[in-house]
């Protein structure tokens, strides 16, 4: 049996004639961070939306925990333990930020005192009575995060993260997701910022037009010629 927690063989999702992604396999271990990198249009956040279930993959096969589950509606796979965060924040803008956290742990009925951990997971609890309209970009990133924490996830989809962050906020989220990992929580980090990118994992995913270009450490994936002609070269 495979020790990774998320296998994918072989994926592949067409919009009409176009292909946004092509046979791509990879897997993830528990606790492990994969950073998932390409140039705009390359099929990253395609990749963890067939994961996540908010698409479907056309082919090929979705494997957690040794369940198929290429045909589970998106609160199934939650369920099972994989929830994500977006690119631009999806918090609940007109309720608190601890609401927000509660939504997360309903189906699991979180104790308080759990709902408390979250918090200062994410470093919010100072401000768990604000609405969360009124955080900033970086708050509301981690808003989001702590939601999805709230369902005890096995996998955690990551969607650009870092961007619009500055510095000492970019350190803040890499130790958290750092921290997320040694619980044993596993993630797929889409990003951009490849310095960030790199403090967090020793494994890269580079994609091109859908399509698996390289796998394996980013400092390697910087030299070689494909990926500098279809991602480094573009930035």
């Amino acid at each position: 049996m495979s020790s990774e927690l998320l296998q994918l063989a072989g994926v592949n999702k067409r919009f009409g004639a176009q292909v946004v992604l092509n046979d791509v396999t990879f897997g993830v271990a528990p606790g492990e961070i994969v950073g998932l990198v390409g140039p705009n249009g390359s099929g990253k956040t395609t990749t963890i939306n067939v994961i996540s279930g908010l698409l479907q993959a056309d082919d090929g096969v979705i494997d957690f925990m040794g369940h198929k589950i290429n045909r589970l509606p998106m609160y199934r796979r939650a369920h099972l333990g994989i929830n994500r965060t977006f690119q631009v924040p999806k918090v609940f803008r007109e309720m608190s930020v601890r609401e927000n956290v509660e939504v997360g742990a309903r189906c699991l009925r979180l104790e308080p005192s759990e709902i408390d951990a979250i918090l200062d997971d994410i470093g919010l609890a100072g401000v768990a009575t604000r609405i969360a309209g009124s955080l900033t970009v970086n708050q509301q990133k981690l808003l989001d995060l702590g939601r999805a924490l709230a369902t005890r996830p096995k996998l955690l989809l990551v969607d650009e993260i870092g961007a619009g962050l500055n510095p000492a906020e970019l350190n803040v989220m890499a130790e958290l997701l750092e921290k997320l990992s040694a619980r044993g929580i596993a993630m797929i980090v889409v990003e951009h910022l490849l310095e960030f990118l790199n403090r967090i994992t020793e494994r890269v995913i580079v994609l091109g037009a859908g399509c698996m270009l390289f796998e394996g450490p980013l400092a390697t994936a910087s030299r070689d010629p494909e990926v500098i002609a279809a991602f480094i070269g573009a930035v």
